[in-house]
C-alpha cells in the first residue's frame, strides 16, 4: 500500500508485525488500513528535523498580548461560551512574528476556568496567519498548547508516536518552553491541529473532515444539517455534511445483517477495529466514547468511506493517576503491575488535575469493553462494532499485534526513553529529574 504524500518525507518505523487478515487483507504497520485513511503519512513524531515539531529539542514559545483583550475574551468565555480570537505576538525558537491570532482550544480542558486562572496553564490555539495572510513557521500555520494532567505530558507525547506508528492519523507534537506575557516559563505540550493543511498531510486523496463535539454523539437526528450544528463542526473540506448524515443514518438504523454486511462501504473497518485497540492498548478513557467524545471523522471523497481519526491523549496510560486499564482490553493494556482502580470513583492520591481546570473522567476512567466508558457515553458505532463477531475478531486480532508490535518488541521503551532524555537534558529546570523519571515509569509499567 502507497504511503500518502506530505509536505515534509517522515521515516516510518513500523514495526513490521502484519496485523488482522480478518477482512481478507493483510494489514501491516505503518499501513494500518486497506484504504488511503489510516495509512495516514503519519509521523512518529521525531523526524522532523529542524523544524518545529523536532522532538530533540524542547522549543522555546513565548505569546505576548494585551491584558485587556484578554480579559474581554475570558468574560465572553465564562459568560456564553464563546471561544473569541484575540491578536497576539507570538515568538518560536527566536523568531518573532506579529498580529497571530489566539483563543481558547477544548472543551473539558476549560470546565474549570476562571478569573483567577493562569493564562500560562491554559489550552490555547496559535494562529498565524490570523491576520496576517501565509504567515507562517516552518510550513505551519497553526499549533495547539495542550492542557495536561502530567506535569511532562510524556504520556501524550508517547501516545501520539505510537499512535502513527500504528499505521494511524496522528498529530506531531513537540516539548516547549512556555511563556505570556513576560512572565514565567513551564513545560507544555504543542501539537498539530486537524485542519486543512493536516488533512493534506495525511491524507493522499481529497475529503472532508468533522470533529465531534463533546455534548454530542454519534446520534442520527435527520436530514436537516442545522440539527448537527451542536454536534459536528467541519473542519476541512468544502462544507458538505451530507456524507456525515448518511453514515450516522446507517449506523444508528441499519439492521445487524446490514451492518455486517454493509459497514464496508460506510466506514475504514480495518482502521476502525486498530484504533479501538490501540485506545485500549494505552488505557486512554477518553476516547470516542469518553466523556469527551473525542474524535474526528475523516470522509474520503473517491472511497466514500469514513476513518474514525483519534484525537486528545492526555489521559493516555490511564491518565497517570493510576486509574486507567481494566475492561475488556484487546491489547492487553489494562493496570500497570499492582495498579487498582480507586473505589467510588475517586482519584489516587497524587493524581493531578488537568491544567487550566480540566476534570478527570468520572470513576477514574478505565476501560470501555462494549462502548461508554465509566462516565463516559455509549458510542453506537463502538457498541454494534463489537457486538459484531467478525469485527470484535478483529479488533481482538489487531490489540494482540499491536501489543507484540509496540510494547513486546521495545519500540515503545525506545520512544519514551528518546523523549523522557530531551526533557531530562533541556528541560530539568521546569521540572525536576525526579518527576521526569517517575512519570516514565509510570508509563513504561504499561508495556510490560
Amino acid at each position: 500500500m502507497p504511503v500518502p504524500g506530505s509536505r515534509r518525507p517522515m521515516s516510518r518505523r513500523a514495526f513490521g508485525t502484519a496485523l488482522a487478515g480478518v477482512f481478507g487483507v493483510a494489514v501491516f504497520a505503518g499501513c494500518g488500513s486497506s484504504s488511503d485513511a489510516a495509512s495516514s503519512g503519519s509521523t512518529t513524531g521525531g523526524d522532523d528535523s529542524g523544524g518545529l515539531f523536532d522532538t530533540s529539542k524542547v522549543h522555546d514559545v513565548e505569546l505576548t498580548f494585551d491584558t485587556d483583550d484578554y480579559s474581554e475574551m475570558l468574560s465572553k468565555y465564562l459568560d456564553g461560551g464563546d471561544k473569541e480570537w484575540i491578536e497576539t505576538a507570538v515568538t518560536i525558537d527566536g523568531t518573532a512574528y506579529q498580529k497571530a491570532g489566539l483563543r481558547f482550544k477544548g472543551n473539558s480542558s476549560l470546565r474549570g476556568v476562571s478569573t483567577s486562572s493562569d493564562p500560562k496553564d491554559l489550552p490555547w490555539l496559535v494562529r498565524l496567519d490570523k491576520y496576517v495572510d501565509g504567515q507562517t513557521h516552518d510550513g505551519y500555520n497553526e499549533f495547539v498548547i495542550r492542557s495536561s494532567n502530567t506535569s511532562t505530558a510524556l504520556n501524550e507525547a508517547v501516545a501520539l508516536e505510537l499512535l502513527g506508528m500504528a499505521g494511524l492519523a496522528t498529530q506531531k507534537s513537540f516539548s516547549t518552553r512556555f511563556t505570556v506575557n513576560g512572565g514565567s516559563a513551564v513545560l507544555r505540550l504543542a501539537i498539530e491541529n486537524p485542519d486543512d493543511t493536516w488533512d493534506a498531510e495525511n491524507f493522499s486523496s481529497a475529503g472532508l473532515l468533522y470533529k465531534a463535539e463533546a455534548n454530542g454523539d454519534y446520534s442520527y437526528r435527520g436530514d436537516d444539517a442545522s440539527s448537527y450544528d451542536d454536534v459536528f463542526d467541519q473542519e476541512a473540506g468544502d462544507d458538505d455534511l451530507t456524507p456525515l448524515i448518511a453514515f450516522l443514518k446507517f449506523i444508528n438504523q441499519s439492521s445487524d445483517t446490514d451492518f455486517g454486511t454493509d459497514l464496508k462501504k460506510y466506514l475504514d473497518v480495518e482502521a476502525f477495529a486498530t484504533y479501538l485497540a490501540f485506545e485500549d492498548m494505552i488505557s486512554n478513557s477518553d476516547d470516542i466514547d469518553g466523556p469527551g467524545n473525542n474524535s474526528y471523522l475523516r470522509y474520503t471523497t473517491d472511497s466514500k468511506v469514513m476513518t474514525v481519526v483519534a484525537w486528545d491523549h492526555n489521559l493516555a496510560f490511564g491518565g497517570m493517576g493510576g486509574g486507567g486499564g481494566g475492561g475488556n482490553n484487546a491489547g492487553g493494556g489494562g493496570m500497570p503491575s499492582g495498579g487498582t482502580r480507586p473505589s467510588g470513583g475517586a482519584m489516587p492520591s497524587g493524581a493531578a488535575m488537568p491544567s487550566g481546570g480540566g476534570q478527570m473522567p468520572q470513576n477514574g476512567g478505565g476501560g470501555k469493553g462494549g462502548g461508554g466508558g465509566p462516565g463516559g457515553k455509549s458510542n453506537i458505532l463502538v457498541t454494534r462494532f463489537k457486538a459484531n463477531t467478525t469485527f470484535a475478531a478483529a479488533y481482538t486480532k489487531a490489540g494482540t499485534d499491536l501489543k507484540s508490535g509496540l510494547y513486546t518488541s521495545g519500540k515503545a521503551a525506545a520512544v519514551l526513553k528518546a523523549r523522557a532524555a530531551v526533557l531530562t537534558a533541556q528541560a530539568s529546570d521546569l521540572v525536576s529529574t525526579d518527576t521526569i523519571t517517575s512519570e516514565t515509569s509510570k508509563i513504561e509499567a504499561y508495556f510490560s
